[in-house]
């Protein structure tokens, strides 16, 4: 009993340390992002201050807009291309399947720097200049392994035998795949949609090397101004990502907690 509740003090105390170490910097950079003043050591007051200042800053809106509108067609190919991809793949025998596979491991584990100068040296070999166009393409690179990873679970638990019941009771490929293997698989699309939004958004050495002098995204506007200075602007646009990317994770894990609910209600009320 004493070394059970030694090893859960122990246990305790462990993950208060961790989550103060990640969680204290942010706290504090949201604490700063309402200060009255530009002091990064006093907290003068609170103030909406910079809030204000941020949404007056062309630069900054310009680098969201860039960065949303990236993000969210980036995710959306990508999640198409993956999805098909990981159906497909799941359709191959195993040997081939597991090839497929290592390949789509690589640009996972690769160093961004090395994505992000073999894409730059990809559009140059086809003469296109580096813009929206070749961000867009680029992020829908990196995002399309995220994608056909959170899908392939997903294919792998559902029962082979329903695509191929549904087509005998009549159904066509297309209205099987809508009606028997679509709704089997849109938890871990709808994983890997948010996945690639999560990884488009925050992504800055892809972009860094292909997006030209035109486009900028908001990671590669905060690291120039970050070069120069960190602006109090800098603490409010980064508080308003952690919002936004913590209620997207909670939002996830809440539908995901009533689907297993839901699953376990339909298996009960089956055995019964």
């Amino acid at each position: 009993m004493k070394n059970k509740k030694s090893h859960n003090v122990l246990s305790g105390v462990y993950i208060m340390l961790i989550m103060i170490f990640f969680y204290a910097p942010i706290a504090v950079m949201i604490l700063y992002s309402f200060n009255s003043s530009k002091s990064r050591s006093h907290f003068a007051g609170f103030s909406l201050r910079w809030y204000k200042e941020l949404i007056n800053n062309d630069a900054i809106m310009s680098a969201l807009a860039v960065t949303l509108i990236v993000a969210v067609v980036s995710a959306v190919c990508a999640t198409l291309i993956g999805t098909l991809a990981a159906i497909g793949i799941q359709s191959m025998k195993r040997k081939s399947q597991s090839a497929i596979m290592n390949f789509t491991y690589v640009p996972i584990v690769s160093p961004e720097i090395v994505m992000g100068v073999s894409l730059m040296l990809l559009f140059a070999l086809f003469g296109m200049k580096s813009g929206m166009v070749t961000l867009v393409l680029a992020h829908i690179t990196f995002n399309i392994p995220y994608v056909i990873l959170s899908v392939m679970p997903k294919l792998r638990q559902m029962d082979k035998h329903l695509f191929d019941a549904a087509m005998d009771l009549g159904c066509t490929p297309a209205m099987a795949f809508v009606k028997v293997m679509l709704p089997e698989i849109m938890p871990g699309i709808v994983t890997g949609f948010l996945m690639a939004l999560t990884f488009s958004l925050d992504d800055f050495n892809v972009s860094y090397f292909v997006s030209g002098d035109k486009f900028q995204t908001l990671p590669i506007l905060i690291y120039s101004m970050v070069r120069r200075r960190v602006s109090p602007e800098i603490n409010a646009l980064s508080t308003i990502i952690f919002i936004v990317v913590l209620t997207v994770l909670i939002i996830v894990n809440v539908n995901d907690a009533r689907r297993e609910k839901q699953q376990r209600r339909k298996g009960a009320a089956f055995d019964e």
